[in-house]
């Protein structure tokens, strides 16, 4: 109970009441209820109800409770400060010869797959072909990649997707230059091609 309480201290008294006062108000037109009906839900006057959403009363922090509750919501949700690092992901890039990756999804993304841009040179020491389970999908955004699939070699330019079981021995290169790409793998995909890493997120 004393996250919430850490996050309250945290924040201007002003600014939780503005914020507050928002969620408040949305949550209770989102379910389609007058003042008078939430009002009912949690044993407050419907007159205090209004003055609380229009900021002519302040927030006492024994009435959020029962608000909270009413709307379905906890104390913590109601007073979490706003901000967008639940949404925006800034990738640090991570640097070894020849190429440079960056992880564009959190640590295990419900869709079970890791999406990485990958910026591969030239100089990157040729990979030996690797085999795991699952499948490995990505599109070029700049240059031509060298795709080693088992004994054939193809090149994937830019604006071409390509798709493929990685079951079959695979090495991904440039071609005369550097090459840019989007990549979505699996989670055996994501142990075969970031050793040893750990998500931070």
């Amino acid at each position: 109970m004393m996250r919430w309480w850490h996050t309250v201290l945290r924040m201007t008294q002003e600014l939780i009441d503005e914020v507050v006062r928002q969620r408040i108000r949305s949550l209770r037109i989102a379910r389609g209820w007058t003042l008078d009906t939430l009002a009912a839900r949690c044993f407050l006057s419907a007159s205090t109800l209004s003055r609380i959403e229009t900021g002519h009363r302040r927030i006492a922090l024994d009435q959020l409770v029962p608000i909270a509750q009413a709307l379905g919501t906890t104390l913590d949700q109601l007073v979490e400060p706003e901000g967008d690092d639940d949404v925006v992901i800034r990738p640090e890039p991570e640097t070894s010869p020849g190429s440079t990756m960056w992880l564009l999804s959190r640590e295990r993304d419900r869709r079970g797959v890791t999406i990485a841009k990958m910026r591969i040179t030239p100089d990157r020491a040729t990979n030996k072909p690797q085999v795991h389970p699952g499948y490995e999908w990505f599109t070029v955004l700049s240059g031509t990649v060298r795709l080693q699939l088992g004994e054939r070699t193809i090149l994937v330019r830019e604006g071409q997707a390509a798709e493929f079981s990685t079951m079959t021995p695979h090495a991904i290169e440039a071609h005369e230059g550097p090459v840019e790409l989007l990549t979505i793998f699996d989670h055996d995909g994501e142990r075969a091609h970031l050793p040893g890493h750990h998500h931070s997120r």
